[in-house]
């Protein structure tokens, strides 16, 4: 399997992204290109001793996408853009699939200019898994595009119906609409619309409107919204993590001797919690509706994050989601003819 990483552009520069693929090429024993400036790449890789591992190749790309850029604009003008040129490297089959922690703009506007929608996907939308209480919650969109109409909500619930049931091995998916609450009367023009439509889709198991706690509850395997809603949603439940694992280590630390031992006796399953709720686990998002395995990060991103997003790429090609998804929109497509 060989993975292309878009190494620029992102908030802590290229040697978290290069060490993260370093480690993933020990873990999933896969190729990887880095994409990016030659020189910095190959400093970096000096530094830990792996400019002489042939699992690892450079493709040098002299532009980069910064994040305050106009991602479509961008795309156009920065023909060598370290994503453009990544996402080349995909299209032409070099590599199977790609990982990005810079802009995610930039990131769906490569995606839907150098490889296109599948058939009969209007939009792309980013698939982020959740953990809740009996184990992962799909949201999506969470980025993509910031609104949506009710037909690409509609496709939204099938890629992630196909997810859930190809990634996360969950038979039979319940599909949920996030709403402010769950009578069918419930919420804007939006989710009003939307409602009957998914109510009448064959292709998925559709159990109504949920609401934002439902997402941790796990109550519900799939939540659709559109890319505004469902951002927000994903940097709350980040936040809401990281002030967690914040606030019970400083009580701990200002209650005494007595909570800093119960503490140690419960170690391992404190650590056990952090792994379950940490972003980091998850590596990436996956974007759906392309025509190719395409993995979003956030650009906030550590090494051990693109390693676990590398793992999520390998995993995405080798169950061929995207062709999974492609064949159940054209089944769609037939029983509606």
């Amino acid at each position: 399997m060989k993975i292309a990483v878009d190494v620029m552009g992102t908030d802590y520069g290229p040697e978290e992204i290069i060490l993260g693929a370093i480690q993933a090429v020990k873990q999933y024993n896969c190729d990887v290109y880095l994409v990016g400036d030659r020189t910095k790449i190959e400093t970096v890789l000096k530094k830990y001793k792996e400019d002489k591992n042939e699992r690892i190749k450079i493709e040098h790309a002299s532009e980069v996408i910064e994040m305050s850029d106009h991602p479509g604009l961008s795309v156009k003008a920065k023909s060598d853009a370290s994503i453009v040129v990544a996402t080349r490297l995909l299209h032409t089959r070099v590599c199977d699939a790609l990982v990005s922690a810079g802009s995610t703009g930039a990131a769906v506007a490569a995606a839907l200019f150098g490889l296109g929608r599948i058939k009969g996907i209007e939009r792309p939308a980013i698939a982020t898994p959740i953990p809740s209480i009996t184990g992962t919650t799909v949201v999506l969109d969470s980025g993509a595009k910031v609104d949506a109409k009710p037909q690409h909500l509609v496709q939204n619930a099938i890629m992630g119906s196909i997810y859930a049931e190809s990634i996360l091995k969950i038979k039979n998916p319940r599909v949920g609409l996030l709403n402010i609450g769950e009578e069918d009367t419930k919420g804007n023009e939006q989710a009003l619309a939307t409602y009957p439509l998914l109510k009448n889709e064959e292709h998925i198991n559709f159990i109504g409107n949920v609401e934002g706690r439902d997402i941790n509850k796990g109550t519900v395997d799939v939540v659709v919204c559109d890319g505004f809603v469902g951002n927000v949603v994903l940097k709350v439940a980040e936040g809401l993590a990281t002030a967690i694992m914040t606030i019970m280590k400083r009580t701990i630390m200002e209650s005494g001797i007595m909570a800093k031992f119960g503490a140690m006796l419960i170690k391992p399953a404190l650590r056990k919690m952090k792994k379950t709720i940490d972003p980091a686990e998850y590596g990436g998002a996956l974007l759906l509706g392309v025509k190719a395995p395409f993995i979003i990060c956030h650009g906030s991103s550590k090494a051990k994050a693109i390693k676990n997003a590398v793992g999520v790429a390998i995993d995405f090609a080798e169950k061929d989601v995207v062709r999974h998804i492609g064949e159940s929109i054209i089944n769609k497509r037939k029983g509606n003819e």
